[in-house]
């Protein structure tokens, strides 16, 4: 072997045998850069920056290209000896290729300690590594592994130098030509040397219990996700995280130097203070040692909250105020969103109270109101003067109107809307007209009304929108009490874009304030005194509206007051609900009628006869086998929902395993079909019976036998 030596002790060379020759003694014009500056120069900056790392492994990367191109080498590698379980391993920490030299970007090989056992120069080489001796020489001086590995990524010339690290053997760093065969130079091996010590003690300092400290406390700097300033004595920022950067908007580079009161202090803060020094001193004195919230500013002036923890270290000679900052601008839209929530969950569980209120509530009217109707409608079929009838008319009349109001005050928990049908809002407007009219002109209040040319046709239920126009000419009422002056209501109807039907109710009073705009169709929110509005009025309208499938808002009226309006689909061709169907009832003979309430029963029962069906009445169910015994089979059955024992539900469903023909033939009838929802829709799909609901009309009982019957012809 004839690898270059120097005997001289601390060196590490071997001994010296013949000098290698020269091949190129100038760089050769191979594409090899040339030097950027001299390895001596390379080494003292190597160093530099070694000494002020905070972690050497983050600088490695670009101190190995540094030394290699200062050499002209095309190779620097830095190799690290581990244990990898079976000895010792020569692995690669880093390296660094000249990537114009082809054939030369594959890394470096790494060498176990099985190959090194089986090749004698990879054990001498080994031996003398940990003795501190640098290997230096040519490839073509070698033999054994090392000559074919080094052939193979295509070196001609290398210099490798130990890395010693707490007293042991670390590992080495090394550079290859891979243009030429060169005579390493004693400058050469000093630089390497030199740059082998720092990289030394680097590594020892990296495994010291203070630098470890030092870059815990760096890297949680880098890492806090609270934005975190460093001031000195004047004010000058001297550091600034990541966080600080994405707060403020400002890049570390721009900021680094800069004070306070002229970058994070806002505007209407600095004034009295001639730089951050002061103000640390004065305003900023209060801050120290607390946890507050105060307000800071961006780069683009925006002012921000924020949680501010300050606190003042002395080193050395020098006053440092360290900052810890946290942005409060997604916590507070955090509280807004749950005090929002809150409050709906509260609205939400009034109006399901509410809801509960008036289903028991319709539940002990509706009984009574079915009495009512049906007693009515038999007086004005059986009365034999025309004034009997009239009067029976009125009662009956007003008896379904009670009915009505009772099932919209049902509509207002309810979560679809109930049946549409082809309706007329020309008529639904006179409608509202009508019930609201007493009070405007016990008020003194004008109503000016306008209605569109023909039937401005809609698919809704009459009697909810009838409530949305009364609920909005009440409004006007109410906004117009206390006045002076004229005092107008304008209604119109009329046909808007693309003919969707429309309405709007307008008033000439104060308006509606700007402030409580957003909140007008808030539930139980109202202007008006305690005892006359109850604040649910116009979000039930939009409620209703809404399901409609319709628009619903309010605009400035001119010269003064407020206009509300509503839009809904118009009917497409063939899409209405014909109002009446030709009746084929007429099969149905005998009915069976389950109610506890004996002259809910008995009304119905009067209905049913004057269409020519005869009814059994019971007032409680044991069983099909019991009460169907000894009679023929009904042709339809009507069950109350709600009875002290079996209900109607029950029935149903011991219908559905016994007698599967009469379950299709049977009628929920109840006042409270809100309140038994839960129980409907607990029902297999397909399977939920037909509903009669209280007060009962005889045109719902002609629908519903209507169905049954259509029902009956369908299964045949």
């Amino acid at each position: 072997m004839s690898a270059q030596t120097d005997g001289r002790p601390g060196d590490g060379g071997f001994p010296r045998e013949a000098p290698l020759r020269r091949t190129e003694t100038t760089l050769p014009s191979s594409g090899t850069a040339p030097r950027e500056e001299s390895p001596a120069v390379a080494a003292a900056r190597i160093l530099r920056r070694l000494r002020h790392a905070v972690d050497w492994r983050q600088e490695i990367s670009e101190l190995l290209e540094l030394l290699g191109r200062s050499f002209a080498a095309h190779r620097a590698i830095l190799f690290r000896l581990e244990d990898m379980g079976q000895g010792l391993t020569q692995s690669v920490e880093a390296y660094w290729v000249d990537g114009s030299i082809a054939g030369v970007a594959s890394p470096p090989s790494v060498i176990p300690q099985a190959v090194v056992h089986m090749d004698p120069l990879l054990g001498k080489v080994a031996v003398e590594g940990r003795q501190g001796k640098m290997f230096a020489g040519l490839t073509r001086d070698i033999e054994g592994f090392l000559r074919r590995d080094f052939e193979n990524q295509r070196i001609k010339s290398f210099l490798s130098v130990p890395v010693r690290a707490n007293g042991n053997s670390w590992g080495s760093v090394a550079i290859n030509d891979c243009v030429d065969e060169r005579i390493w130079t004693d400058e050469d091996k000093a630089t390497m040397e030199i740059v082998a010590l720092a990289l030394g003690d680097a590594i020892e300092r990296s495994q010291s219990e203070a630098h470890v400290n030092d870059v815990i406390r760096a890297t949680l700097l880098q890492a806090s996700l609270d934005a975190v300033m460093v001031l000195d004595e004047t004010g000058k920022i001297i550091e600034f995280n990541p966080a600080a950067e994405k707060l403020f908007g400002w890049p570390k580079a721009e900021v680094i130097g800069k004070d306070i009161l002229d970058t994070v202090v806002p505007v209407y803060y600095r004034q009295g203070y001639s730089n951050g020094g002061e103000y640390l001193a004065g305003r900023g004195a209060p801050m120290i040692g607390r946890r507050m919230e105060t307000v800071t500013q961006n780069a683009l002036g925006e002012i921000i909250p924020i949680e501010l923890t300050a606190s003042v270290v002395k080193v050395a000679d020098r006053r440092i105020t360290i900052g810890s900052i946290r942005d409060l601008r997604e916590k507070l839209r955090a509280e807004e969103e749950i005090h929002r929530q809150r409050e709906k969950l509260h609205q939400n569980e009034k109006m399901a109270a509410m809801g509960s209120l008036l289903a028991g509530v319709s539940h002990e009217l509706n009984n009574p109101l079915a009495v009512v109707v049906a007693q009515s409608t038999l007086l004005h079929e059986f009365a034999s003067d025309q004034q009997t009838k009239l009067r029976a008319e009125k009662v009956r009349a007003a008896a379904e109107r009670c009915g009505r109001i009772v099932k919209s005050f049902l509509s207002m928990v309810r979560l679809h809307p109930s049946v549409q049908t082809q309706t007329d809002l020309n008529q639904v407007v006179r409608a509202a007209l009508e019930l609201t009219a007493y009070g405007a002109r016990s008020n003194g209040i004008t109503m000016d009304s306008d209605f569109a040319e023909g039937p401005l046709l809609v698919l809704a239920d009459a009697d909810h929108l009838t409530q949305v126009v009364a609920n909005f000419l009440i409004n006007s009422q109410h906004a117009l009490a206390g006045t002076d002056g004229s005092r107008l209501i304008k209604v119109r109807t009329y046909r808007g874009a693309e003919g969707a039907p429309g309405f709007f109710v307008e008033d000439s009073g104060p308006g509606i304030p700007p402030s409580i705009r957003h909140r007008i169709f808030e539930s139980y929110f109202t202007t008006k005194p305690v005892g006359v509005g109850t604040g649910i009025g116009l979000s039930i309208s939009k409620s209703i509206v809404e399901r409609h499938d319709g628009r619903i808002w309010f605009e400035d009226a001119d010269p003064h007051g407020v206009r509300f309006l509503v839009e809904l689909p118009a009917v497409a061709p063939g899409n209405g609900v014909v109002a009446e169907r030709l009746s084929r009832s007429s099969a149905l003979r005998r009915a069976l009628i389950i109610d506890d309430e004996p002259d809910v029963a008995a009304s119905l029962s009067d209905i049913l006869e004057l269409m020519g069906i005869k009814s059994q009445v019971v007032t409680g169910w044991v069983s099909a086998a019991r009460i169907l015994a000894g009679a023929q089979e009904p042709d339809i059955i009507f069950s109350d929902l709600r009875m002290p024992g079996l209900g109607g539900v029950g029935i149903h469903q011991q219908l559905l395993a016994e007698r599967p023909h009469l379950a299709r033939r049977l009628v929920l009838v109840t006042g409270d079909l809100v309140g038994a929802r839960a129980e409907m829709e607990a029902l297999p799909p397909g399977q939920s019976p037909p509903v009669l609901e209280k007060p009962f009309s005889m045109l719902d009982v002609r629908g519903i036998l209507t169905a049954v019957a259509e029902l009956d012809e369908f299964d045949g």
